[in-house]
Parts: C-alpha cells; structure tokens; sequence
C-alpha cells in the first residue's frame, strides 16, 4: 500500500499536491471537485487590503457625485460605510464548512495594523491555517534591503501573537540572500515557506500603446528556482517547504519531493489541465514509486537534497553550468532519438 501522507506546518495531509490561491477555489462545485480528486489542502483565494481600500473608495466617491447638488440636496444618499472585508470573511467560512481537507486562508495586506487585525478576523473563521504573502513593490528608490526585511519579521512576529493557527510565508525570490532570509522568518515562528510567489507584471501593447496584464500562467522550466531552495533548505529550518510555481505533473512533482519539499503548490496546470488532472499527478508518483521500490513519501524526501550531496558538492551551485552545458555525453541525454529513450518525466 503506498503511503502518501506528508506533514505540512502541523497539518497531516493526505499527500502532497496543495491548491495555490486562485479563482477556482470561489465557487463552491470547484471546492467540492478538488477534494474528490485528490487534493490534500486547498489555499483560499487571497484577502487583497488594496482592493478594499478601492472598493471603500469607489463606494465614497459614488455617494459624494450629487452632493451639494443644489440648495436643496446636500445629498442624495443615507451615510454608508464600506463592508470591508466582512463579505470576504463569509465567504471564508462558508467555503471551510464545504470540504473537509484543511482549507488555508491567504492574506496580502499593506499595513502592519491591517496585517494583524485581518490575521486575527481570518483566524476566527476555522480555517486550518494561514498564508501570508510577503513582496515588496521595487519603487522605492530610498528604502533599503533592512528595512523592509525587518518590517516584514515584525509582521510576522506580530501575526503569531494573535493567531493559534499555523503561519506560513509565501516569499518572492526577490531578497538580496533569501537564504538569511528564510532563516530570519523561521526564527520569527514561520511554520512554513512557500517558495515563491509569482508577482503579476505588466505588459506593453505597443498597437494601442497602453499597458495591459496577460494571465500570468507559469510553465514547467519555471520551477528550477524553487526546486533550488528545496534543496538546499533541506534539514536547514524547523518549518515545512513547499514549492510553488511551474508544479505542473507528476513527475514535477516528484523532483520537488527528492529536492527536499514537504509539498507543493498547484494552480496554472488545474488551469490548463482541469482540476482532474490531480489525480494524474497522483496516478504518476504512486506508479513512480511502485517502480522504485518506494513504500512512503519519506522514504525518499530529500534524497537529492544538498544535505544528502555529499558526492556531489557542486548540485546545488551555478557555476556548473557551463561544464554540464560542454559535456559531450549530455547532448544524447537530453535529445533523444526516439520514444524508448526518453526520459520518464517526459512523457507525463
């Protein structure tokens, strides 16, 4: 019987493939469909602070357009407030009480009160832990590396005060050493890294000369960089790794698992694939397993990992490109000449 249990930031999940924060997980018959098709965890749809403070905007301008429209309206509408992110906290609960896999709430918020009071509102709702989305927007030309690191280890310092549910940080790859980092947010009680986050950006239609922003799918060679920090973090810090971004099959998958990872994140490939395409994914590692001789997950987490490269100091260190790119043996490897050749995680 093969066993794909894994431990993720205190929870136990029933294997390792988790749902990113997406559209998907709003509707209700998408959450339901998840489960049955094998997801261990779902991740909420981010709380965005941003967008309640334009939705509380918009809704203030509206109410102000006819004020003082003559001597005899001073207005045309009763004192309203903005819900704030009451509505969103419903539709957290509502979406916990749908499916019986941990449900994570994910929170992108602005300001160290709201980072906190948010945290603490998305705590009482029962979800089973919390994802906090750490980035920083490169517009600033004054402030410095430490002030942003630091302000970001109080937040989540702060956070763990006032929650009892596990903490995790989604981290961008954008630290000038994100290994210190992750370092820095484990000692602050991070009970897990995610590892990273994919930051929208803009495009340029050069037609209509105006920006737009393109769906911002990833594609399988996008993972290299979190398979990295798998590897190395390894044994490394007391909270779980997970990776995310470019977790696109099985065999994607597996690599996250023998680098090091606790989990993984999945969300373009649903988009691409449909959400049955978990229970490939799955269908992939238990007959990979099968093939190895592998009984459970643990049994082979972190066999690749720069703890356990111990024949091979330079896995995990760039400056091997170029020598792996100049052998010759490495052309055949990596063109094969027919279907028998190819290798396993190629054909799924």
């Amino acid at each position: 019987m093969i066993d794909l249990t894994t431990k993720y930031m205190g929870l136990t999940l029933k294997n390792p493939i988790i749902v990113g924060a997406s559209n998907l997980v709003q509707e209700t018959k998408n959450l339901r469909k998840l489960e049955e098709v094998g997801a261990s965890a779902i991740v909420y749809k981010s709380l965005f602070e941003e967008q309640i403070q334009l939705e509380s905007l918009e809704m203030q301008q509206d109410l102000e357009a006819y004020q003082d429209w003559d001597p005899e309206h001073a207005t045309l509408f009763p004192d309203l407030e903005h819900a704030g992110p009451a509505e969103f906290l419903l539709q957290l609960k509502e979406a916990k009480d749908t499916v019986s896999i941990p449900l994570i709430a994910s929170l992108n918020a602005v300001y160290e009160a709201s980072w906190i009071e948010y945290a603490r509102r998305i705590s009482e709702t029962g979800v089973s832990a919390l994802e906090l989305n750490f980035y920083h927007h490169n517009n600033d030309f004054d402030k410095t590396a430490a002030q942003i690191e630091n302000e970001q280890i109080q937040i989540l310092k702060k956070v763990k005060e006032v929650v009892k549910i596990p903490v995790s940080v989604k981290l961008s790859p954008y630290y000038s050493n994100t290994l210190r980092m992750v370092k820095q947010f484990d000692r602050a009680g991070a009970d897990a890294f995610v590892m990273f986050n994919r930051l929208f950006q803009p495009d340029i239609d050069i037609e209509n000369e105006e920006h737009h922003f393109p769906y911002n799918f990833s594609n399988r060679n996008d993972n290299r960089l979190a398979l990295r920090y798998a590897g190395l973090l390894y044994h490394k810090v007391k909270g779980s790794i997970c990776s995310n971004t470019g977790i696109h099959s099985g065999s994607d998958l597996i690599k996250m698992l023998l680098a090091g990872a606790d989990g993984v994140q999945v969300v373009s490939t649903l988009y691409r694939k449909g959400i049955s395409h978990i229970g490939t994914m799955l269908g992939a590692i238990e007959e990979w397993m099968v093939d190895k001789g592998y009984a459970s997950v643990q049994d082979f987490r972190g066999k690749l990992s720069a703890k356990n490269m111990k024949h091979d100091l330079f896995a995990y260190k760039r400056s091997q490109y170029v020598d792996i790119l100049l052998r010759s043996e490495n052309f055949n490897k990596y063109h094969p000449k027919n279907e028998a050749e190819m290798k396993w995680e190629d054909r799924w």
